[in-house]
């Protein structure tokens, strides 16, 4: 699997809470934080969910 870099970039104030529990599951919480992680299907569901509110790069 590949490695992807995950950035939160959007706040997640008014949000429901499904997806501050993905954010949060996702290792994320504040803005600008990043996280490097194997880019699984399981991943993939959990960035599809909040996509708007962050951003990924492939390493």
């Amino acid at each position: 699997m590949a490695k992807v870099r995950i950035s939160q970039v959007r706040s997640i104030i008014k949000r429901p809470n499904d997806q501050k529990l993905t954010i949060k599951a996702l290792g994320l919480g504040k803005i600008n934080k990043s996280v490097e992680v194997e880019y699984t299907p399981q991943i993939a569901g959990m960035v599809k969910k909040v996509s708007h509110l962050v951003s990924v790069t492939e390493l």
